[in-house]
């Protein structure tokens, strides 16, 4: 327990300092490749923090918060892509925050978002409870397809939960909201639709990294916006791959590559083929539409997002670390079901 406490000690530790360099000297660099190569100590400290965690869960939270949205918006200040509003006209004590943390600029109605969080939350809870339990008691037995279903349920789970519980915690000591990590993506209509509701902190940070300096990078050719989705799908799977690394320190089988490249390309495909029938006024029935977008999302995640997890033991690590910390709690409160 010292461990941990001194690695998170470290961790925030290390993110205020490098953030305060980052307003105090970076943003005294002319925007561009300057300011950038002043960054690119804060990048690498910032790749290399989760790496001091060995539990699943610190780790997967750090390098998403850190690792990824954190210097993918140092990108942004390094550039000003899309008029970054990560400036150092603000307040140190804001610059941090907006930084690290992926937040809403606007104050939202707090009974809203008192009872939205409570129901959602709850509803999630539970069905991630007998998910986990499911796994822990029944795993030898199921099918491994069957299994890796259901891990897939249990990452979108965790990083909704992860969500929801941190923006809660925030808005009670600030009032402000991060931005919502997903928008019913079960209810996509088509491959665009499902990754413009899925993991919308992913989305949005791509969008503005990749996407849109593609589209300026090539100005006034058809082709770009299709070169900048599948430039934002490429950087989405490499990212992934190092976070499975990060949590499993196993070398990459990059089918985490293949499984964002096949969607991105498929994306494309999608987008010319609705431009070509019709103008895009043709349109499937929205049930069968839902069915063959999340049909093909699970086929595929099932046989190339969810492997390298199992692969690199990453679901064994993450089973190990929730019965140790249900048996510490029930040691202490044995009338909770867990």
């Amino acid at each position: 327990m010292e461990a941990r406490a001194k690695n998170f000690v470290i961790y925030v530790s290390s993110i205020t300092a490098s953030l305060s360099y980052c307003y105090f000297i970076s943003s005294k660099f002319p925007k561009g490749i300057y300011r950038f190569t002043s960054l690119v100590p804060v990048f690498y400290i910032f790749t290399v923090l989760p790496l001091r965690f060995s539990c699943v869960f610190p780790t997967a939270v750090a390098f998403s918060f850190t690792t990824w949205l954190t210097n993918f918006k140092l990108i942004r200040f390094a550039f000003d892509l899309d008029h970054s509003p990560y400036r150092p006209s603000d307040s140190l004590l804001r610059f941090i925050t907006v930084t690290a943390l992926p937040i809403k600029t606007r104050i939202t109605n707090s009974t809203s978002v008192k009872s939205r969080f409570q129901f959602k939350l709850g509803f999630q809870l539970l069905i991630l409870f007998i998910l986990v339990k499911t796994v822990l008691n029944y795993g030898n037995r199921l099918n491994p397809k069957l299994v890796s279903f259901i891990y897939g349920w249990l990452l979108f789970l965790l990083i909704d939960v992860v969500a929801a519980a941190s923006s809660a915690l925030l808005f009670l000591s600030t009032g402000l909201e991060l931005e919502p990590s997903s928008d019913e993506p079960y209810l996509a209509t088509s491959l665009q639709n499902f990754w413009g509701r899925w993991n919308l902190l992913v989305t949005n940070t791509l969008r503005h990294t990749v996407y849109k300096p593609v589209l300026l990078a090539f100005p006034n050719h058809k082709w770009a916006p299709l070169a900048g989705i599948l430039a934002s799908f490429l950087v989405s799977g490499l990212m992934h791959e190092l976070f499975v690394y990060q949590l499993s320190r196993a070398a990459p089988t990059w089918e985490m590559t293949s499984f964002f490249m096949l969607h991105g390309i498929c994306v494309v495909v999608e987008m010319i083929a609705k431009k070509a029938l019709t103008g895009g006024r043709w349109r499937l029935p929205d049930f069968v539409a839902r069915l063959l977008t999340v049909g093909f999302v699970v086929v595929t995640g099932v046989s190339l997002f969810v492997p390298p997890f199992i692969k690199g033991r990453v679901d064994v690590k993450m089973l190990k670390e929730y019965k140790s910390l249900s048996d510490s709690i029930k040691s202490k409160y044995p009338q909770i079901p867990l």
